[in-house]
């Protein structure tokens, strides 16, 4: 009975081998797992699709009805091998020393960049100082010289101060009815000296229609003009007119009748030159001019000042 099962046992075993032996599927199996096959759905990393080369001509795939045992659903793995990478290349000695002397190079020209920048900056800085001292200076030579002006101005004040002014007043004729005294008056605070005094009579429309400068006769030299010292306060005559000097103006009836209808008008004017006794006498004298107009009315006459500022000077 033991015999007989042994028998029995050793006959399946035998059969079972002979039936692995026979079938491919397991032949191709074992020769996949060996050699590092990967089954569909798995990848392996040694697996690159650009490279990839057939590996062995054994494993080649079983033609379309000769699967065995009805089991054509497991395909068999390709092997591939990749390629492998190329070792790097050396880096020679004398691209290792350019590329040293590049890097020294850079951080030389950055250096000096930052220099440049440094003394560029230095020199603004200096032109800036510069430019404040020469303004500063500049305003301070400016202040000295208006100080200087004011000084001036303040002194010729004073000397104009003390100076004389002669000054041309109309007065009424105390002995004359309708007489008038034209009188230099020295309204100064020194002495003058008269030197030269001139008058003129002209007969105009009005006193747009006289010249536009005063103009002057030559004097005389048969009654030269004497000096004549004023004190402060002091005065002279220079001319009187009267109604009775407008007939010796006119020189006629018709020219009397336009003054008496003022279609005309009788103008007066002159000038006194004066010296400043307290002055050098290398100085210009002084001079001062006046005009004057007369009115002629029915009973009654006036004389009035009158004229541009160019009949009006005063020096």
């Amino acid at each position: 009975m033991i015999a007989k099962t042994l028998a029995e046992k050793s006959l399946a075993a035998l059969a079972l081998f002979l039936a692995l032996a026979a079938s491919p599927v397991f032949a191709s199996g074992q020769q996949a797992k060996a050699s590092g096959a990967t089954y569909p759905g798995q990848t392996h990393p040694s697996v690159m699709a650009s490279n990839a080369i057939p590996a062995s001509p054994t494993a080649t795939q079983p033609a379309a009805g000769s699967c065995e045992n009805g089991n054509c659903d497991f395909q068999p793995s390709h092997i591939t091998v990749a390629t492998a990478a190329p070792a790097p290349a050396p880096w020679p000695v004398q691209d290792r020393i350019l590329w040293g002397a590049n890097i020294l190079l850079a951080l030389a020209g950055y250096a000096g960049i930052m220099l440049a920048i440094s003394l560029l900056k230095k020199i603004e800085r200096q032109t800036g100082y510069a430019e404040t001292a020469a303004q500063a200076a500049a305003d301070s030579a400016q202040a000295a010289t208006d100080s200087a002006k004011a000084a001036l101005l303040h002194a010729q004040a004073i000397i104009g101060s003390e100076r004389p002014w002669v000054l041309i007043t109309i007065v009424p004729s105390r002995s004359i009815e309708n007489g008038f005294t034209v009188i230099a008056t020295n309204r100064g605070r020194g002495p003058a000296q008269v030197v030269a005094a001139v008058e003129e009579t002209i007969i105009a429309v009005d006193e747009t229609h006289l010249p536009e400068l005063p103009e002057y006769r030559q004097p005389e030299s048969e009654s030269p003009f004497v000096s004549i010292i004023l004190l402060p306060g002091e005065f002279m005559n220079i001319k009187s007119f009267c109604r009775d000097d407008v007939k010796t103006v006119c020189g006629s009836e018709d020219a009397l009748k336009r003054i008496e209808n003022w279609e005309e008008r009788v103008f007066l004017y002159g000038k006194v030159v004066y010296r400043d006794l307290s002055a050098p006498a290398s100085l210009p004298p002084h001079e001062t001019g006046w005009c004057c107009r007369y009115i002629h009315g029915r009973q009654k006459s006036g004389l009035v000042m009158a004229g541009s500022q160019d009949y009006n000077v005063h020096s």
